[in-house]
């Protein structure tokens, strides 16, 4: 077992312990923050403005998976993206600079996209922390998506959540 992958916190560890989420939450906004500041610059657009979010959407993710008024079979969807999100394993790789992180935002925004028609709004609003229209969020960033990622990429995506949503 590679270290990395020893040093990662358990997807069931995050789900119920708020200071591992929270200290999670703040490694993640801290890596996008640290790598928006020194390389993205004018070049990251738009997608820089969402990978900013994606903290807020991991813990919006997190609630979500111990709502009690979140059905079970959600909670499990919502287990799987955690997974993704936590595990070293991704479609695109962390380790490159910007586009690392790209997959984890839009694989969550899909996710949600597939279960925001059988969930009550307001639970979601609920559990919502981050400053913009999470509602308006989700179509930003699906159309961004579109419109500059590889339809491989997308496709991938999309059949990872097919096999874990079942």
């Amino acid at each position: 077992m590679s270290t990395e992958h020893k040093n990662k916190p358990e997807v069931e560890e995050i789900l119920h312990n708020d200071e591992k989420k929270l200290k999670f939450y703040e490694k993640l906004r801290n890596k996008i923050t640290k790598y928006v500041q020194s390389r993205a610059g004018k070049r990251g657009g738009k997608f820089v403005e969402y990978l900013l979010a994606l903290p807020d959407l991991f813990i919006l993710i997190t609630r979500l998976a111990v709502d009690k008024r979140v059905p079970k079979q959600h909670k499990l969807f919502m287990g799987g993206i955690l997974a993704y999100l936590i595990l070293p394993i991704d479609i695109i790789p962390d380790f490159i600079p910007y586009f690392g992180l790209v997959d984890d935002l839009v694989l969550v925004v899909y996710g949600l996209n597939l279960i925001l028609n059988e969930l009550d709004e307001q639970i979601l609003l609920d559990n919502w922390s981050g400053q913009t229209d999470i509602l308006q969020l989700l179509k930003n960033v699906s159309s961004t998506a579109e419109n500059f990622l590889d339809k491989n990429i997308l496709r991938k995506i999309r059949n990872w959540l097919g096999k874990i949503k079942g």
